[in-house]
């Protein structure tokens, strides 16, 4: 009977974790507000009635490149289509900067004027709200994902539903992209 007992208390702990674990997800990517890379706050619902890309970046990557190609893309559609990168240092420690170093970097190198989070971490224990969010589908209500690596590209539409996860190989300027933007 203890072990009953104590079996049913196991369970009974574990679910109520897990609700206050989903409690402390908002429903909406437009319920999110996040750390600026320079400080300040990027407010999801100020982007309401456009498209959003959700990249995960990195500065020492072999597709770090492809900032270049958001830039690019931000420029194109930036009346109906906001980008935000969030710098992560999840695989092979290829963003190990600071934030002040991010900034510099991406200013300094490509000309990015898109909004960028503070850093984060988009994997694991300690993945970021936003990437729960983005990577479960009892959240975003499309599907579950896994980042599987830097600039992972997830397209959320004008109504704030996930509609798009892209591979990090998918270059911003790939026609998949610039038609699910265009749609």
């Amino acid at each position: 009977m203890k072990y009953v007992m104590l079996l049913m208390s196991f369970f009974s702990f574990f679910s109520s974790c897990k609700a206050q674990d989903k409690a402390a997800v908002p429903a909406s990517i437009y319920d999110f507000k996040v750390e600026g890379l320079s400080g300040g706050t990027i407010d999801f619902a100020d982007f309401k009635g456009k498209k959003i890309l959700i990249v995960n970046t990195a500065s020492k990557c072999g597709l770090t490149p492809q900032y270049e190609g958001l830039e690019k893309l931000y420029q194109q559609y930036k009346d109906r289509l906001v980008i935000v990168g969030f710098p992560a240092n999840n695989f092979m420690s290829q963003e190990p900067g600071s934030n002040e170093d991010i900034a510099t970097f991406c200013q300094k190198n490509y000309g990015v004027s898109f909004p960028m989070a503070a850093k984060i971490s988009v994997k694991g224990k300690t993945m970021a709200p936003v990437y729960q969010w983005l990577t479960n589908k009892d959240y975003n209500h499309l599907k579950n994902s896994s980042v599987s690596w830097n600039f992972q590209k997830y397209l959320i539409n004008e109504k704030g539903e996930l509609v798009e996860v892209f591979s990090p190989r998918t270059a911003p300027d790939a026609e998949e992209i610039k038609k699910a933007i265009e749609q």
